[in-house]
C-alpha cells in the first residue's frame, strides 16, 4: 500500500462513522427529495452501450451477478416507479421521468444519480424525487461559490460569480413549489427535502488558488444550502473527485492530493464536530479505471466508464442512507 493511501486511511479515521442503517425507512405518506448537483461528471458520462470495456453492455456480460438485476428479461435496462428525476438545468435540455439510464450527458450516458436512486428507491418505502442541478466546467471557487464565502453581487447570467449555488436554489424552489407540474403521477402527503449529493471538483483542482480555498469554500457551501433550503442538519454527501486514482502523476500530485483531501476533511467529526452525523464523505479512487479498460481516455470524465459512475452513485446512495438511519 502507497505511503500516500496510508495517511488517507489513517485520516479517514476520524470521519464520521455511520451507524448500520434499517434496511428500509418506513413509508410517512411525504415524497423524499434529493438534490444532486456539481459539473460534468454529475452531469455523468458513463456509457451504456457498446462492446468497449467500461459500457454497462460489457459490464453486463461480465458481472451478471453484481450488475443483472439492472436489466428485464429482454435485456434493456429496468425503469425503477419509485424514482422520479427532474433536470432543469439547462432550459433546452430540460428532462423528467421514472428513473432509468438516460439521465446523463446524453440518453446514452448515466450519472451518479442512477446508481443512486437505486440505493435511495430501495430505502425508501416513500417515493423518491431527484433533483439534478449539474453543469459542466463550473468551479465551487467561482461559479457554485456560496454567499457566505465571499461578497458579491447578485448573479444575473451565467459566467457570474455564484451564478450556479443561486441556480441551485432557484431550480430546487422551483420544482418543489410545483409538484404536480414537474412530477404529475405523485399523490401524496406533501413532500420533505431529506439530501443532498455533491460530486464536482475537476475545474478547481486544476488551480491552486481554488484548492487553497477549497475546504473552506465547501463548508459555506453545505451552511447556505441548508439554509436556502430550509432545512437544518439536511444530510450531505461529498463524493471526491478520485481521477487517476492512486497512481497521480508526480508532477501535480500534491496539490490534487490537498484537493481530495478537502473534500474528504468536512466528514471529519473532529475537525468539524457539527458535521456529525450529518456530512459524509465518499472516497472515489478506487472506482478508477485506465482507459484500457473504459470507453474513452477522457480522464477528466472517469473514462466515460459505466462502472465507475454506477459506483459513485451507489456508495453516494448507501452514504446518504446511512446518516438518514442514524
Amino acid at each position: 500500500m502507497k505511503t500516500t493511501t496510508l495517511l488517507l486511511t489513517f485520516a479517514l479515521m476520524f470521519t464520521s462513522v455511520l451507524s448500520a442503517a434499517p434496511a428500509t425507512q418506513k413509508a410517512n405518506g411525504k415524497l423524499k427529495v434529493f438534490i444532486l448537483a456539481g459539473q460534468s461528471n454529475m452531469v455523468g458520462f458513463g456509457q451504456v452501450e457498446g462492446d468497449k470495456p467500461g459500457t454497462m453492455e460489457t459490464c453486463l456480460k461480465e458481472n451478471p451477478d453484481a450488475y443483472g438485476k439492472l436489466v428485464d428479461k429482454k435485456g434493456a435496462p429496468v425503469t425503477r416507479d419509485d424514482v422520479w428525476l427532474v433536470n432543469l438545468s439547462y432550459a433546452d435540455k430540460a428532462k423528467q421521468g421514472w428513473l432509468t439510464t438516460g439521465f446523463g450527458a446524453t440518453d446514452g450516458h448515466i450519472g451518479p444519480e442512477y446508481a443512486f436512486g437505486f440505493a435511495v428507491g430501495d430505502y425508501y418505502e416513500d417515493p423518491v424525487l431527484l433533483i439534478k442541478c449539474a453543469w459542466g466546467g463550473r468551479s465551487l471557487n467561482h461559479n457554485f461559490l456560496p454567499p457566505s464565502a465571499a461578497d458579491y453581487p447578485k448573479p444575473q447570467k451565467d459566467g457570474d460569480k455564484g451564478y450556479q449555488y443561486a441556480e441551485t436554489i432557484r431550480i430546487t424552489q422551483e420544482i418543489i413549489n410545483n409538484i404536480k407540474t414537474y412530477f404529475p403521477k405523485y399523490k401524496g402527503k406533501g413532500y420533505e427535502v431529506v439530501g443532498f449529493g455533491w460530486h464536482q471538483g475537476w475545474n478547481d483542482r486544476i488551480d491552486q488558488k481554488a484548492v487553497d480555498a477549497y475546504e473552506e469554500n465547501l463548508v459555506h457551501l453545505i451552511k447556505d444550502l441548508r439554509k436556502d433550503i430550509g432545512v437544518k442538519d439536511l444530510p450531505f454527501v461529498i463524493a471526491n473527485s478520485g481521477f487517476d486514482g492512486w497512481d497521480i502523476n508526480k508532477r501535480y500530485r500534491a496539490k490534487v492530493e490537498k484537493h481530495l483531501n478537502a473534500q474528504l476533511a468536512v466528514a471529519n467529526v473532529k475537525k468539524y464536530p457539527s458535521f456529525n452525523g450529518n456530512v459524509a464523505a465518499v472516497e472515489t479512487r478506487d472506482f478508477w479505471r485506465p482507459s484500457s479498460k473504459s470507453p474513452s481516455k477522457q480522464g477528466f470524465h472517469w473514462s466515460r466508464n459505466w462502472e465507475t459512475y454506477y459506483l459513485i452513485g451507489k456508495h453516494m446512495g448507501q452514504a446518504i442512507t446511512g446518516l438518514a438511519g442514524q
